[in-house]
């Protein structure tokens, strides 16, 4: 692999305008909460009492530019691919030799998922690892997420965004180079699988979106932790309707998310509520998500990624894969997985953590990172 550059690219700072958050005080201190449902718990959506805490916290105690700052720790940058705007932190190893990997995040998240993991994956002796354990980490916001804005022209689905990923990673000079996500993450990362470009060391995703096909033949072979995750996933569909929403009316709920901060909390339930009250994400952590969005107003365009991908017809993955399931994140059926994937590589399951792992339980991540490609 090589370090030479061969994309333009631009340094980029976040300095957000203290007008921008002048007005998101302003709002937050005028905040018209709805009346609560009976109990006032998760049984219905975002309870108010939650609310009603979290905008006390976020409006007299969070501070916007503490989690800027770490942002700007690390040195980001602008570029342009296929039209679009493209933002992304890229911190190399001090190790000459250590594997490029693309990290991707999460819906509702954004590259700030992993900031947690940037140094133990960059200088691994710092951090209980080895020198072999390094990599040169990218970590883009897919496009129309973030300050990767504004979204150009045509749908932009996963495989539009894997395939942006590779001119990425090459035009920053790696032919050769792994891979990493969860949830929207864990679907690009699995389309680069299945363009599995030349070089392409692999993915790691912590999730398999695979469902049964309707074969009852499929089920012969169904563990009972296979039948427990099939359970898991039932108990998904009950509380989903966000992803209802965003594949069929993106723009309707968009208007709602562009004008109230704590409607945009609200619909960002996902932080606190994937695990069914299992989550380990802070509450700074929740609300420096729900703030970036906020502040860069791509609401809209995060969501537009659901309408784009609501009628893809189904593609086995032939590329190399591993995967990681969390004890209280979605729990991959690993039958439905090993029809729709060829080449699982590795399977394993760790006993603390969710959805949001990089956030929740970044070292265990890490360390799932690193034994995957070692292999």
């Amino acid at each position: 692999m090589t370090s030479t550059q061969t994309l333009p690219v631009r340094p980029f700072e976040i300095a957000i305008p203290q007008a921008a958050l002048d007005d998101l005080q302003r709002r937050l201190e005028n905040t018209r909460f709805p009346v609560p449902a009976p109990g006032d718990d998760w049984s219905h959506g975002t309870p108010v009492g939650y609310l009603r805490e979290m905008v006390e916290h976020w409006r007299t105690s969070f501070d916007w530019r503490a989690p800027e700052e770490r942002m700007n720790a690390f040195p980001q940058f602008l570029t342009e691919i296929d039209g679009q705007t493209v933002h992304f932190v890229h911190v190399r190893s001090a190790v000459e030799d250590a594997t490029p990997i693309v990290l991707t995040h999460t819906y509702p998240g954004s590259f700030a998922d992993f900031l947690d993991v940037i140094g133990p994956l960059t200088d691994p002796v710092a951090h209980g690892g080895r020198p072999e354990d390094a990599f040169h980490v990218v970590i883009p916001s897919i496009l129309g997420f973030g300050f990767s804005t504004p979204l150009a022209d045509g749908d932009w689905t996963a495989a539009r965004v894997a395939r942006t990923w590779d001119a990425l990673m090459r035009g920053l000079g790696y032919d050769s180079y792994a891979a990493h996500g969860s949830d929207m993450g864990a679907n690009v990362s699995r389309e680069l699988a299945i363009l599995d470009p030349e070089g392409f060391l692999g993915a790691h995703v912590l999730q398999l979106f695979s469902f049964p096909s309707g074969d009852p033949a499929e089920f012969e072979r169904m563990t009972p932790a296979d039948h427990a995750a099939l359970e898991f996933a039932g108990w998904f569909q009950t509380v989903n309707g966000y992803a209802q929403m965003n594949a069929s009316r993106p723009q309707t709920i968009a208007a709602a998310l562009s004008d109230s901060p704590v409607g945009q909390l609200a619909y960002n339930e996902l932080f606190e509520n994937f695990g069914n009250g299992t989550s380990l994400v802070g509450r700074d952590q929740v609300l420096m998500q729900v703030t970036l969005y906020w502040l860069t107003n791509t609401s809209a365009t995060a969501v537009r990624y659901y309408h784009a991908e609501r009628n893809a017809e189904p593609v086995v993955n032939h590329g190399p894969i591993g995967v990681t399931v969390f004890a209280d994140d979605f729990k991959s059926v690993r039958p439905f997985a090993e029809r729709d994937n060829t080449n699982i590589v590795s399977w394993t399951e760790r006993p603390r953590g969710g959805h949001f792992a990089a956030m929740e339980v970044p070292q265990d991540l890490v360390e799932e990172i690193r034994a995957c490609y070692r292999r």
